[in-house]
């Protein structure tokens, strides 16, 4: 769709130069791109200690989630029942979880979460590839 309003755009004169046009062109590649990136299914400790504040900590790493006043990943974030969840904070806290997740690998941000499960907080602290927070 994007690469249809751009030949829109070069059709009816809208791009002033070539060079306008190269780096529109670009950027809407460049942004197909990320959005046809194929969701992956991670799971380690999900931690959400403070409002708007949420990151899933797997095997590869540290994974943002959402940023208080930054971006936050389109999706719902996984629901723990009584026994799945340590508070932390009143009502924050984290939990083991598994989330399919489209992100970017380079930044570690996930842009979209697809599915999110709750398991039990055994499945992660039995991890030795995963540490719990604040442990």
């Amino acid at each position: 769709m994007r690469s249809s309003v751009a030949a829109l755009a070069l059709a009816t004169g809208a791009f002033r130069s070539a060079a306008t046009l190269i780096v529109a062109l670009a950027t809407v590649g460049a942004t197909d791109a990320r959005a046809d990136a194929p969701a992956v299914l991670r799971c380690g400790w999900f931690e959400n200690p403070t409002p708007g504040n949420a990151t899933l900590a797997d095997r590869d790493g540290e994974w943002t989630i959402g940023m208080q006043g930054g971006n936050q990943a389109e999706g719902d974030w996984p629901r723990f029942r009584k026994g799945e969840w340590v508070a932390t904070n009143r009502s924050y806290g984290h939990g083991c979880a598994c989330l399919k997740v489209v992100a970017d690998p380079a930044t570690r941000e996930v842009k979209r979460i697809v599915s999110a499960k709750a398991r039990p907080l055994k499945a992660c602290r039995e991890d030795k590839a995963l540490k719990e927070p604040g442990g």
